[in-house]
């Protein structure tokens, strides 16, 4: 008896898993053809790492927070 339940657990936890791995593949986005213009970037890669560098040193001059010592 344990392993009919057992079994048939087994199967709707497999059911689910396939219906929720059927629904997010369904729902995907449409890739981008290379030759399209709508992928376009907003700015030259140049640009884009000079604005990555600065985020990331505005990042490391914020101060780190202290964790209270309450013990």
């Amino acid at each position: 008896m344990r392993g009919i339940f057992t079994i048939v657990g087994l199967l709707v936890v497999l059911a689910v898993v396939g219906f929720t791995a059927k629904k997010q593949l369904s729902a995907g986005v449409a890739p981008v053809l290379p030759g399209s213009t709508a992928s376009a970037p907003a700015a030259r890669p140049q640009q884009q790492v000079q604005q990555y560098k600065s985020a990331v040193e505005s990042a490391m001059q914020q101060p780190r927070p202290m964790p209270d010592d309450s013990k």
